[in-house]
């Protein structure tokens, strides 16, 4: 697969069906170059010429490890920390005061839907220490994160909570980085403890069920959305109320918005960014 001319119409849109049925995503038309270029190093690993050899490949054993490995390249993107800055202050400013007064003795219960490499639940978990610093005592019970993502690959990184500093630098300042990070050799850096210890990171398919997840304060499910169908965001959107306590909050990336769900979520105008209150 040296050029996008290798994929024909025909492999191009078996490819499509197998991969939104495996994990929901929706290839856009002309996404050719980008199967080509995530997917010619599996192939030429597994002596496979073709889409349509790996595809009968997949067929063939679907239990292989194959298909994880396409479903992980395929599903694998670059994420910041603390992306576009203002969720993650309406959580410390608006949100974690609100939801802390009606908790009580309660813990506080986060879901990262989409986690990545553990930028995004790393934030949250920074954002709730910068919380307690500033409102001691405020948070009166433990504090929870479930990180989930589809990809076993991503997530070894994410448990593993150890970055170059390459990857810090997208969107991490230097304040924090000093305050959160201990520098373990060779320009690569170590979450702290403390910030780590809140998250608890679990591979999971967004279109499996999520009853085993409990309930949740806050939800973030940012930008990841966009890679589906409106039927299926219709729906994912229903199960993520349904794990959101009455009240509870969900975040969604700046690109994205809810619509047509009145009986399900009311938008709160935040300025700058909008959250969604469950009902």
């Amino acid at each position: 697969m040296s050029t996008t001319k290798t994929i024909s119409p025909q492999e191009f849109q078996v490819f499509r069906k197998f991969l939104q049925e495996a994990c929901g995503i929706l290839l856009g038309d002309n996404k050719q170059y980008l199967v080509t270029s995530r997917l010619g190093k599996i192939m030429a690993q597994n002596g496979l010429g073709t889409l349509t050899d790996l595809m009968r490949e997949i067929q063939r054993n679907p239990r292989s490890p194959l298909k994880e490995a396409v479903v992980d390249a395929m599903t694998t993107n670059e994420t910041l920390w603390f992306r576009d800055v203002h969720p993650f202050n309406i959580l410390e400013n608006q949100v974690l005061p609100e939801v802390a007064q009606k908790l009580g003795s309660q813990p506080l219960k986060i879901w990262s839907a989409a986690a990545s490499t553990g930028q995004e639940p790393y934030s949250i978990s920074m954002t709730i220490e910068s919380f307690k610093q500033k409102k001691p005592g405020a948070l009166k019970g433990a504090e929870k994160i479930v990180a989930t993502d589809i990809s076993p690959s991503v997530l070894a990184t994410a448990r593993k909570g150890e970055y170059e500093m390459l990857a810090l630098g997208r969107g991490l300042s230097r304040d924090r980085l000093t305050k959160y990070f201990s520098q373990t050799g060779e320009g690569r850096w170590k979450i702290n403890p403390v910030i780590q210890r809140r998250v608890e990171f679990r591979m999971m398919n967004l279109l499996h069920s999520y009853s085993l997840l409990g309930k949740f304060d806050v939800v973030f499910c940012r930008n990841v959305l966009i890679y589906f169908s409106a039927d299926l965001k219709k729906d994912i959107l229903k199960r993520i109320h349904a794990t959101l306590k009455p009240g509870g909050y969900l975040f969604l990336g700046a690109s994205e918005a809810l619509s047509n769900m009145p009986d399900h979520y009311e938008m709160v105008q935040c300025r700058p960014g909008i959250i969604y209150r469950a009902k």
